[in-house]
């Protein structure tokens, strides 16, 4: 038989679902991966993918260690992803001529049409969420925070 005080020691423990962080984080993401899903199904991506056109995108013409740095991604999971879009004709990979032991990766003239079909994303993410841009700025940079905080 519970009591009233073991009830009130129960919502207050540390181990409840509802109070811990990590989890808020994982439902807020498989929430904005599933709209992501949606959104990015007209432009046959997936988000990963997208990622990367993202980085292409903002600098063409880079190494897959850089894409890799700027995604937290190992050049394990970097590989096959960048092989899918190079097989969609939105980007050629080669070695580098400086330095044979790199690949640097360009955008086709297909990856950067595809970007022109990708720019309303942001806004309709926004949209979804129900935040001005101002409280989506705030909360990236909480995220940044945390991340580089949890990096060390």
């Amino acid at each position: 038989m519970t009591t009233d005080k073991d009830d009130k020691k129960a919502e207050t423990s540390p181990l409840l679902l509802d109070r811990q962080l990590c989890f808020a984080l994982y439902s807020a993401n498989l929430a904005l991966h599933k709209l992501y899903r949606q959104l990015l199904a007209q432009l046959d991506l997936t988000y990963p993918q997208y990622l990367v056109m993202l980085v292409l995108w903002e600098r063409d013409d880079v190494t897959v260690s850089e894409i890799g740095e700027r995604l937290f991604l190992d050049s394990a999971t970097l590989t096959p992803l960048l092989k899918r879009l190079e097989a969609a004709g939105l980007l050629d990979r080669q070695r580098s001529r400086k330095d044979e032991r790199q690949v640097v990766v360009t955008l086709t003239g297909q990856g950067r049409e595809l970007r022109l079909k990708a720019v309303d994303l942001p806004q309709a993410v926004s949209c979804a969420a129900a935040c001005d841009e101002e409280k989506m700025r705030l909360l990236k940079v909480e995220l940044e925070n945390l991340r580089d905080s949890l990096n060390g």
